[in-house]
């Protein structure tokens, strides 16, 4: 049995930008989590210590949108790293960090990297 866990378009308000502006002023954000963990147990005992709290999950990159970046891919990066630091039995791991109306003059609804590894 392959077990995945999806934390689907957590929006956020964060300080994020190449421009000082974009880093002052702010942006919406949304993070999106693909995670491939072991997790089978879970499936027949339905005791939580047997899977990946998503409060936790959520609460990770959370911490990580908070600090202000002026790249999404070094968002995207430092969320992989607390998730895959505490906990290290994932198996696989997709990070997408989508920005919101970024500033490009165009019509464009976001710009986003997804980082999988």
């Amino acid at each position: 049995m392959k077990t995945t866990i999806q934390l689907e378009e957590m929006r956020f308000y964060a300080y994020h930008g190449v421009s000082e502006q974009e880093r002052k002023v702010g942006n919406d954000y949304s993070v999106s989590l693909i995670v491939h963990v072991p997790i089978e147990a879970a499936v027949w005992s339905d005791d939580l210590s047997e899977t990946i709290n998503y409060a936790e999950l959520y609460d990770l990159v959370r911490q990580e949108m908070r600090i202000s970046s002026r790249l999404i891919e070094h968002v995207a990066g430092r969320i992989v790293t607390a998730i895959r630091t505490r906990f290290p039995q994932i198996t696989g791991l997709t990070v997408t960090v989508r920005k919101m109306h970024p500033p490009i003059s165009g019509d464009i609804a976001s710009a986003a990297i997804i980082l999988t590894v």
